[in-house]
């Protein structure tokens, strides 16, 4: 188990027995508020059934809310207040869900109690869970500062200039700790002073990154050269590991930049998408839900087009494809079969217009984008979302990536059924529509939410309804 996989895991149990006390607490309090009609002493009445349920559906319920509102996808780079807002909010949500739901039939008479009960409940809910999570929080600092909780980093630049950085970084209690293994020097031609590391030459960064279990990168801006300094990024991007740029290179980002901290060394963070936890979490419950009810409401469909798709040529009914997803994740894409088969005999080979290869059937369900429908398969089992950036194949990747380096930030969240690119440009049938294409997919990224979902499945749905899928 990894550490971050550790340290989630320990977040869950005490978060679950916290509210569990808390809730053992609160049962206490209501007890001794309530009517005691039945003359029942409290360790009968705690014991009842309902009552037992309850103490361990809550803390359920809870550690549900707080998976779902972001706060065990990161592990380590949080801070006390974000643990503070996170519990407050979580806690206040779930109060107002149990009372409304459970005990708004409690014999209350008089509503300034009713009142003075949802605050105990809130109290009980939030200070057991909040206390611990504190404790945590300063065992961690206390790990980062003994170097024991560390992340392998690598500083690319100016040797000088990065060692000034690696000394920063060490003397910054504030900070995560980055293990600078080593400096990158972006310049061959450069010579280095004296420094404290061993500085390797950039052309050696995919060697080493591997070698040395690199995590995280840091770019500092070599004086005077900045568009060296951007062609360094867009190389990194390609590597899957997280960069981050100094403060005085914020002016060459494109979009939002995301600060990884704010009382520590400031850094910008160019490779985490804008999107907040709880915005990924419900977007993949609703994939879930959709893709599930998608699959059993269209099942009359999938046998449809299952026929005339075996009926028009031989082959089988769906066709399946390698390609890159979530993470650069390979999955197996599922479509119905749109082609003749053994159409790629030759190779790798995108479709065109008026493509011979494609059967009579294929082409009506390419137009009205029917083929499409079996990947709510892939989105049911996580391989893919309902909306997200359009997956390709690693062949066509390489390809893509050697004109735009930061194709590779697309691979921070899954790839969709549907997309911005799909809507608004449509199929591509050379490598450079797909870079035209991939600026629709960038958008997207950073703009990342419900309403932007839903406007573009309602370009989808008049997609396919006006028949433009081709």
């Amino acid at each position: 188990m990894t550490p971050a996989n550790r340290q989630r895991f320990v977040n869950i149990i005490f978060d679950y027995l916290m509210t569990m006390a808390g809730w053992l607490c609160f049962n206490i309090f209501r007890f001794i508020s309530l009517p005691n009609d039945f003359n029942i002493s409290l360790g009968r009445w705690l014991i009842d059934p309902v009552v037992m349920a309850g103490t361990f559906i809550v803390p359920l319920m809870l550690v549900m809310f707080y998976a779902v509102s972001g706060y065990y996808n990161e592990a380590f780079r949080r801070s006390r207040l974000d643990d503070l807002l996170n519990t407050l909010i979580v806690t206040f949500i779930a109060m107002i869900v149990i009372f409304f739901s459970v005990l708004v039939d409690d014999d209350i008479p008089e509503r300034l109690k009713n009142y003075e009960m949802m605050m105990v409940m809130w109290g009980c809910l939030f200070l057991p869970v909040f206390i611990v999570r504190y404790v945590i929080s300063l065992r961690n600092k206390k790990l980062i500062r003994s170097g024991l909780l560390s992340f392998n980093t690598l500083i690319v630049g100016e040797p000088e200039r990065a060692a000034r950085l690696a000394k920063r970084l060490a003397l910054d209690d504030n900070t995560l700790q980055y293990n600078v293994m080593a400096y990158v020097d972006d310049a061959p031609a450069h010579t280095a002073g004296t420094v404290d590391r061993t500085v390797y030459d950039f052309a050696d960064i995919e060697d080493i990154c591997d070698r040395l279990d690199i995590k995280t990168v840091i770019v500092v801006a070599r004086s005077g050269d900045m568009k060296r300094t951007i062609d360094i990024i867009n190389r990194l991007y390609r590597l899957g590991v997280k960069i981050l740029l100094t403060p005085e290179m914020y002016h060459i980002i494109t979009g939002r930049p995301r600060m990884t901290t704010v009382v520590g060394e400031p850094l910008v963070d160019v490779t985490t998408p804008h999107i907040p936890y709880a915005v990924a979490n419900l977007k993949r419950i609703g994939d879930i839900f959709v893709s599930a009810v998608a699959l059993l409401c269209l099942s009359p469909v999938y046998a449809a087009i299952a026929v005339a798709v075996r009926r028009d040529s031989s082959g089988p009914v769906f066709y399946r494809q390698e390609r890159v997803g979530y993470h650069k994740k390979n999955f197996n894409i599922i479509k119905f079969r749109t082609m003749i088969p053994d159409a790629e005999a030759a190779g790798p080979s995108l479709s065109s217009d008026n493509d011979s290869r494609v059967t009579k059937v294929g082409h009506f369900l390419r137009k009205y984008r029917l083929d499409e429908l079996p990947q709510f398969w892939n989105v049911l089992v996580g391989d893919m979302s309902i909306v997200g950036p359009r997956p390709e194949r690693k062949y066509y990747i390489d390809k893509i990536v050697e004109k735009a380096p930061y194709y590779a930030l697309i691979h921070q969240v899954r790839p969709g059924v549907t997309s911005l690119g799909m809507v608004k440009y449509g199929y591509a049938s050379t490598v450079a529509q797909m870079v035209e294409r991939l600026s629709y997919d960038l958008i997207y990224l950073e703009n990342v939410s419900f309403g932007f979902d839903l406007k573009i499945l309602l370009y989808t749905v008049r997609t396919v309804i006006k028949g433009r899928g081709v």
